[in-house]
């Protein structure tokens, strides 16, 4: 895996604590309780676009990502793994995410990205939607999406739910399904990073499982 200095494994740093205890029924009203946020990220997500469409021709032209619109669409990358974490991407806290784009260091689910000082032109013309292609495929499975009139809610809501019910009967979040499903919501964090142009460094093809960064967690090659 490529090198960035300062981040031994990579520029983009995806970190979960699995919460205990978690209430055996709040996921069943969660989907309610997140709208707020769904409202807000609606929003946020079209202004995500635009802050990328605007990146791309400065880095085309300076080869720089301006680090006030690197730190706004990475606010809303946090924001939405928050909201995730907390809802059917993953369903491991029951601590409310905050309405913010700012890094928050005491919430269980953390995202960072490292900032880079130059970024290539070449690259900046073919990797969202050239090279990130195979990726969109296997993410595609992970997180499901709109099919013949059907919401097809994907790999990481199915496992979700699953072990929201397991956790019902048993009081006990399964641990092997937590450390699959943030792996599982590492792997599109990486893509959606790249594809957003905040990094040149190629997302592996690998499900690097667990709570914390490879250097601690499990990797399945």
């Amino acid at each position: 895996m490529a090198t960035v200095a300062g981040t031994p494994h990579g520029p983009v740093r995806v970190n979960a604590v699995l919460d205990a205890p978690l209430s055996r029924w709040l996921w069943l009203v969660k989907w309610i309780l997140v709208i707020p946020h769904y409202v807000v990220l609606f929003f946020l997500w079209i202004a995500f676009i635009v802050v990328s469409v605007i990146a791309f021709f400065s880095i085309l032209f300076t080869e720089r990502y301006p680090r006030p619109l690197f730190d706004f669409n990475l606010g809303v990358l946090r924001w939405t793994w928050r909201v995730g974490y907390y809802s059917y991407g993953a369903l491991a806290t029951d601590r409310y995410p905050p309405f913010s784009l700012g890094e928050q260091p005491d919430y269980p689910a953390r995202l960072d990205v490292v900032y880079p000082e130059q970024l290539s032109r070449g690259l900046v013309l073919v990797k969202w939607w050239l090279l990130a292609i195979p990726h969109y495929i296997v993410i595609g499975f992970f997180l499901g999406g709109y099919h013949l009139g059907w919401w097809d809610g994907g790999l990481v809501a199915v496992l979700s739910v699953i072990a929201a019910v397991i956790m019902a009967f048993t009081e006990t979040y399964p641990r092997d399904l937590f450390e699959l499903i943030v792996g599982l919501n590492r792997w599109v964090l990486r893509v959606a990073a790249y594809a957003a142009l905040m990094t040149d460094t190629y997302p592996p093809f690998r499900l690097d499982m667990g709570g914390t960064e490879p250097s601690a967690g499990k990797s399945l090659s």
